[in-house]
């Protein structure tokens, strides 16, 4: 190695610590020793190298096959002497540890060389369809190996909606970021035959975190590398929430992709943990069943599915409470996860970011969010059942679209989770019923020989770990 790539190579070592220069070393040593050895058996120079084979074999069931090789070509595109363009034939170790400091501790210009060829093994632009194919197997490689490394955290592929669809879904809405040449957007079916070329992916890669982030989580978690430090595993602490209430019970409206989209747009404090609240198939359908299980229980999701199948929802920033005005903050969004994936923030037109009213004759009773009475961007009815999406043509609060499919709609399935840590005064009043806090309510009813109806309806109090 001449000086000034000796030079290249050992700033690139320096960015990792001690401690992750010894993952990285450990993971070459363990994936270039069968290929020394083949080369030993056939009498051949034993310098240390990766082959593709060695490549599959380390990660097994790790990643999906198509994803392993395309971090091997982008491997294959690092020319540590700057003097080639073509893919090299294997991987040396300058090769391997460059690839590592590029994709983990480098800038959107470091990355893109790489991810241009796990695009493409061609050099050049690359087509549309092979940048959704790059994403659809990236998106469905960061499913596999957190269920394969068990770091879903609570959530499974069997406690949440089929992750295919979600998939797709997640796919399309960051392709939909990509801009042309001109710094406009176009239609999906319209990206797929058209060229974009470094800058243009290298734009996208800038403006859509998610894509740093899944394939540095493919690696860490594909290789199991670089764990040995505790802020090292943050892109997965605020890549899925924990999950708590659903153990066993149902099968979320949410699926895993969806679930990653959307905590990435909640504040940040609160994308550590969800908590199932109220889920219809649980606790019936019933509006005073809702409204029992949400009031008071700090920022909150809602998300249902109705009859035709679209799934929606929205994100509460506060507490909900039982009253005749709306609530809430900028904070509020509306989002769609099927048959598109797409989170709708305010636009600073009104106010109007949610509204839960019960048992009133002269205003709406019922939960809503963005919008304005009667015409709003969600509405579930306290006539539990119906609802309505109106945006003609869109959400004056949040511009978002009709999210159902029907603009009066019958609601099929609804969740609640609560998101974040439980606030103090949800601990204290979640435990005790109107009777606790009304005494003179309960005096009343003793003194009429009512029993306490609601001793029975208690849920008992969950454990904090029992999804861990």
């Amino acid at each position: 190695m001449g000086n000034s790539e000796s030079n290249a190579y050992r700033n690139h070592v320096s960015r990792f610590l001690p401690e992750e220069q010894c993952d990285v070393d450990g993971v070459f040593d363990t994936l270039s020793g069968s290929s020394s050895s083949a080369a030993a058996r056939n009498g051949k120079a034993t310098k240390k190298i990766v082959t593709l084979e060695a490549l599959k074999a380390y990660m097994r069931e790790a990643l999906p096959e198509q994803m392993t090789v395309r971090l091997y070509n982008g491997m294959r595109s690092i020319d540590p002497t700057g003097k080639s363009s073509a893919l090299s034939g294997h991987i040396a170790k300058e090769q391997f540890v460059i690839f590592m400091s590029n994709l983990l501790k480098g800038n959107a210009d470091e990355k893109i060389t790489i991810i241009m060829r796990m695009i493409s093994t061609i050099e050049g632009a690359v087509k549309g369809k092979e940048i959704q194919e790059f994403t659809d197997d990236l998106i469905k490689s960061v499913v596999h190996v957190l269920s394969y490394r068990k770091e879903l955290k609570g959530w499974n592929l069997e406690n949440t909606r089929d992750s295919a669809g979600g998939i797709k879904a997640l796919s399309s809405q960051l392709l939909s970021e990509l801009k042309l040449a001109d710094g406009t957007k176009a239609a999906i079916p319209q990206l797929m035959e058209m060229n974009f070329d470094r800058s243009l992916i290298e734009d996208w890669v800038y403006r859509v975190p998610q894509i740093s982030a899944f394939l540095s989580v493919v690696i860490r978690q594909g290789f199991h590398v670089l764990h040995s430090l505790p802020d090292q595993t943050k892109d997965i602490v605020n890549l899925v929430p924990g999950c708590k209430g659903i153990k066993g019970r149902i099968v979320s409206l949410f699926d895993i992709p969806s679930i990653i989209y959307i905590n990435s747009h909640l504040p940040a404090e609160l994308q550590h943990k969800w908590r199932l609240l109220f889920s219809s198939k649980l606790h019936g359908e019933s509006f005073s069943q809702l409204c029992a299980h949400i009031v008071n229980k700090g920022p909150c999701i809602v998300i249902l599915k109705d009859v035709d199948g679209f799934i929606f929802g929205g994100f509460a920033s506060q507490s909900w409470e039982v009253k005749p005005q709306f609530q809430g903050d900028n904070r509020c969004f509306l989002f769609s996860v099927f048959p598109s994936l797409a989170v709708y923030t305010y636009t600073g037109y009104n106010d109007h970011y949610m509204y839960l009213n019960h048992g009133q004759q002269t205003m709406p009773n019922g939960l809503g969010m963005g919008g304005q009475h009667d015409y709003f961007g969600l509405w579930v009815d306290s006539d539990y059942g119906k609802g309505h999406s109106k945006a003609k043509p869109r959400c004056t609060t949040y511009n978002s679209p009709q999210l159902s499919a029907k603009e009066n709609f019958t609601l099929d399935a609804l969740e609640v989770w609560a998101v974040g840590d439980m606030p103090e005064s949800a601990e204290t009043k979640g435990k005790k019923s109107i009777l606790d806090v009304d005494p003179e309510a309960q005096a009343l009813l003793e003194m009429t020989g009512k029993s306490r109806h609601s001793e029975g309806l208690r849920e008992p109090i969950e454990d904090e770990d029992d999804d861990n």
